[in-house]
């Protein structure tokens, strides 16, 4: 039976959109800068550049989206918070950005390895790793293909444009 590709809202699209390009950017440049400067488990060539003001640029970037994506999933997206999976993959994402902003730069520069917000900002690398794939899976094993290709559509309904989002926004379900 060929049934229809499920509609998920245009806001929750663009925001899962911008996240899921800018999370693994952020997950292989700080995978390069721990491995620049500490490489305490792993030890990778060292890459030219400045890698920590690259993966500092894409945190800034990540910021306002995953802002604006956490007040979505606790408004318009409580229920789909219930799920475990999305909800560990948010927690990991806030807890990234959170203690990525309590980072001082060049803490990793100078070698101070020992300070809190960087051994958190550690921990949320794995749990985000963690929660990708088990929400990846948790995706797959609810909906299929069809379920994850949804978030991947391009059709946009009359009442889903950018107009209706500050009311998503809002919106409690």
């Amino acid at each position: 039976m060929n049934r229809p590709i499920p509609y998920q809202p245009s806001l929750l699209r663009l925001l899962h959109g911008c996240t899921a390009l800018l999370v693994p950017l952020a997950w292989l440049s700080g995978l390069v800068v721990f491995s620049n400067h500490d490489g305490r488990w792993l030890r990778l060539p060292t890459l030219p550049g400045d890698w920590i003001d690259i993966h500092g640029t894409v945190g800034v970037l990540l910021w306002p989206v995953a802002l604006v994506f956490a007040l979505y999933a606790l408004n318009a997206g409580r229920s789909r918070l219930r799920q475990p999976a999305n909800a560990a993959a948010l927690i990991g994402l806030m807890l990234a950005i959170g203690s990525g902003k309590l980072m001082q730069e060049d803490w990793l520069r100078t070698g101070q390895l020992d300070a809190f917000p960087y051994h958190l900002h550690l921990l949320a690398w794995l749990l985000i790793s963690g929660a990708v794939i088990w929400h990846g899976g948790a995706v797959l094993r609810r909906g299929g293909w069809r379920f994850a290709r949804s978030m991947a559509q391009l059709q946009v309904r009359e009442n889903d444009g950018p107009r209706s989002w500050p009311r998503q926004l809002l919106r409690r379900r």
